[in-house]
C-alpha cells in the first residue's frame, strides 16, 4: 500500500534565525507509523493551498513562541524569540487544513498554533501569569517524564491513547489560554491545570498536545498511536 505524505513543518533555529531546523524523532515519528514525511520549510503563506496538494495530513511541530500580536495581545516581559514569517505561513497551512478537512496532529507550539490559528489566545509565560503552575521546562532528557495529563472522558485524544492519566515530558513556557472557535481542550496537566490538549471534534483528525510524542519513538513508544492515527487518518 502506498504511504500517505504527511507534510511536517519545520522551525527556525533559535540561535541562527537564517536557519531552518527537524529533529529527527519527528521524522522517523511518522516513518515509524507508516507515513512519508515531506518537510515543509516556512514560506509564503499564498502558497500552503498548493503545498497541501501534496500531502494527505499535516504535522506541526515545536519552536519558537507565537508572535502575540496575531492573537491581538501586546508582548509580555517574558516572551521568548519569535518569527513571524513562520508563524503566518503556519497559520496559513492550519487554517487551509482545517478548510479541507485535512487530518493534523500538531505537537508543543504547533498547538499553539492550532489554537490561534482558530480564534483562541495564549499565556505567553507560565511562571508569571498562571498561578500555582509547575514546571513546564524542566531540566532532564527529552523522554524524561515532566508531570501527569488527565485525558478527558468522550475526546479523540482519550480514544487514540486509551487512558486517563499519562505521564509526558514538557519543554514549554506558553499554553493555550482561551481555547478557538471549534476547538475542545481535551487533556489538562495534573497539580496546575494548564491546557495540555485541544481538539477540533467532528473532524478526521485535528489534535493538539503540548508535550512532546515524538520524543519517545525509539524509547517505549507510548504515544505512537498519535502518529499513527495521523496516517491511518491520512490514507483516506
Amino acid at each position: 500500500m502506498k504511504r500517505p505524505a504527511i507534510g511536517v513543518a519545520i522551525e527556525n533555529a533559535k540561535q541562527e534565525p537564517e536557519v531552518f531546523r527537524l529533529r529527527e524523532d519527528y521524522v522517523r515519528s511518522v516513518e515509524t507509523a507508516g507515513g512519508l514525511p515531506l518537510v515543509f520549510a516556512p514560506g509564503r503563506p499564498e502558497d500552503a493551498p498548493e503545498l497541501l496538494d501534496h500531502v494527505g495530513g499535516l504535522l506541526l511541530t515545536g519552536g519558537a513562541d507565537v508572535d502575540p500580536d496575531l492573537y491581538g495581545e501586546k508582548p509580555h516581559a517574558r516572551l521568548g524569540p519569535t518569527f513571524r514569517d513562520r508563524d503566518v505561513f503556519e497559520l496559513a497551512l492550519v487554517r487551509e487544513a482545517l478548510r479541507r478537512g485535512l487530518p493534523l496532529l500538531a505537537i508543543c507550539r504547533g498547538q499553539q498554533v492550532l489554537n490561534v490559528a482558530t480564534g483562541g489566545t495564549l499565556i505567553q509565560d507560565l511562571p508569571s501569569q498562571w498561578k500555582g503552575a509547575v514546571d513546564h521546562d524542566p531540566d532532564g532528557e527529552r523522554w524524561s517524564p515532566a508531570h501527569d495529563v488527565r485525558i478527558l472522558p468522550g475526546t479523540r485524544l482519550r480514544e487514540i491513547l486509551g487512558r486517563e492519566r499519562v505521564a509526558v515530558n514538557s519543554f514549554h513556557h506558553q499554553a493555550v489560554k482561551e481555547a478557538g472557535q471549534g476547538a475542545v481542550v481535551s487533556a489538562y496537566s495534573e497539580g496546575d491545570d494548564v491546557v495540555e490538549a485541544i481538539e477540533v471534534p467532528g473532524r478526521r483528525l485535528a489534535v493538539g498536545v503540548q508535550w512532546h510524542p515524538e520524543a519517545f519513538w525509539d524509547k517505549d513508544g507510548r504515544f505512537q498511536p498519535l502518529f499513527e492515527a495521523l496516517v491511518k487518518a491520512s490514507r483516506r
